[in-house]
């Protein structure tokens, strides 16, 4: 993500949490580099979601710590999967 992003935080994070839109949070670790990087949490997140070359992913900023994952297929059609089981290690506690 653009560094520009960052500017809708109240204080830059160095994690968050991530939420589709069947409400499953997953927590990720943030690096700022040139740009916002989604680090730790966020490989496993690709897997878990089946996001795919070509996927388009669109966050938008809930709270302070919670981005909203809304994600397209290649043809622009939003993806619904369940959370199923994932790494517990970054599965968020709500």
């Amino acid at each position: 993500m653009p560094l520009d992003f960052t500017k809708h935080f109240i204080v830059v994070l160095t994690e968050c949490k991530l939420r589709s839109n069947t409400s499953c949070s997953w927590r990720v670790t943030v690096k700022l580099m040139n740009k916002v990087t989604l680090d730790q949490g966020w490989a496993t997140y690709t897997v878990i979601q089946q996001i795919k070359i070509g996927y388009m992913v669109t966050f938008k900023l809930l709270t302070p710590d919670t981005l909203k994952v809304i994600i397209f297929d290649d043809d622009g059609i939003e993806v619904v999967n369940k959370c199923g089981k994932h790494d517990e290690a970054f599965a968020a506690k709500d």
